[in-house]
């Protein structure tokens, strides 16, 4: 005669069995633990690394704008009112007068592809040369670039930069500076920089010698084209 077991045996049984479960996924997860150990000994770097990328992805994407020599380079301390003012100032100018015109003026936040390991974002620059110009960037040198000089930049705006720019074959650099007032163009000539000119803005209570009014230019020449001037006060207009 068959005996139904009791509650009691019923819930030690199930009891039991639950135990054997839990102990076989305890013993079940020891190889993918050990194996887990392991992995992260053996990839300690990459893994710090991969996590500390990941966390600082913000951080990276504020400052390592561009790429020189294969190195992230960080702009830090971002750039002045003024410096944004002289940038935009000379923008306007380069697009009032190209309008129409085969050459096109880009401002700061296009990206230009140099060479495999350099990726810089001039603050100002003009392309004549359609092909170069993708939907994610200019692949070549522009014809022009204008660097606004900053604290976090100029040394390597006269360095570095200048250096690839001249070697890419950019037939003109300018350095602005916008607390000097001062332009330098540098003009392409067999392959290197040499400087055409510098423009400055004097304060009008200075009182130049006969010498100096004679050598003073009022207007930046554009060698791109002829007849392009651009006033140096228009430059340097609205500056805090």
């Amino acid at each position: 005669m068959f005996m139904m077991p009791g509650m009691k045996s019923i819930k030690k049984w199930a009891s039991f069995v639950l135990k054997i479960q839990i102990w076989g996924f305890i013993l079940s997860t020891i190889p993918m633990v050990i194996g887990l150990k392991l992995f992260l000994q053996n990839h300690k770097t990459d893994f710090r690394r991969d996590c500390f990328m990941a966390d600082n992805l913000a951080y990276q994407e504020q400052f390592w704008d561009e790429l020189l020599d294969g190195k992230p380079a960080m702009m830090s301390p971002r750039p002045t009112i003024n410096h944004n003012i002289v940038m935009g100032n000379i923008y306007r100018a380069f697009g009032n007068y190209l309008e129409g015109k085969k050459c096109t003026p880009f401002a700061d936040g296009s990206d230009v592809y140099l060479t495999p390991k350099d990726r810089v974002i001039p603050d100002v620059m003009i392309v004549c040369n359609k092909d170069i110009v993708k939907r994610n960037g200019i692949y070549g040198a522009p014809d022009l670039v204008v660097e606004v000089l900053s604290l976090g930049t100029k040394k390597r705006d006269r360095g570095y930069k200048k250096d690839l720019y001249e070697k890419s074959g950019v037939r003109e650099y300018w350095l602005v500076d916008p607390d000097t007032k001062t332009i330098e163009v540098y003009l392409l000539t067999d392959g290197k920089f040499h400087l055409d000119e510098v423009y400055q803005v004097f304060p009008e209570e200075e009182e130049l010698s006969p010498e100096e009014q004679e050598d003073y230019k009022s207007q930046v020449k554009v060698s791109l084209y002829d007849d392009f001037y651009i006033p140096l006060e228009n430059i340097f207009s609205n500056l805090f």
